[in-house]
């Protein structure tokens, strides 16, 4: 895995962030590249909603919020705001592209319950 080389954004003073593997980090920049801007980075968030409570959003943005963690990833930078670092703490994101799933995947040791779906937890 690629080692991350955290900065902090403002006040936020998270002590470990989400991981990002080698294979997420290389979709990451293949999709931004797609975008065709430099400016894009990967906001992981936890929002209310989902069948368990809380649910998973990732999606490109290119703003800084006050308290961002930020985490540097072979040049994929990864930003959780300061509500979702809590349950976000240790969490990996890989990738996957195989015929029984494909898509971003999150593994979450903070999850204490999980859908089937995997799209939230509680």
């Amino acid at each position: 895995m690629t080692t991350p080389a955290q900065t902090e954004s403002t006040e936020a003073k998270a002590p470990t962030s989400v991981v990002l593997t080698d294979v997420a980090a290389q979709k990451v920049k293949a999709l931004i590249e797609q975008e065709g801007r430099d400016d894009l980075r990967l906001r992981v968030a936890v929002q209310p909603g989902g069948c368990s409570g809380l649910r998973y959003q990732l999606f490109f943005d290119e703003r800084s919020l006050d308290g961002d963690v930020v985490t540097d990833y072979d040049g994929v930078e990864v930003v959780v705001d300061r509500m979702s670092a809590p349950y976000l703490t240790g969490a990996t994101i890989d990738f996957a592209d195989r015929i029984d799933a494909q898509g971003f995947t999150i593994d979450n040791p903070n999850a204490g319950n999980s859908c089937a779906c995997g799209d939230s937890f509680s």
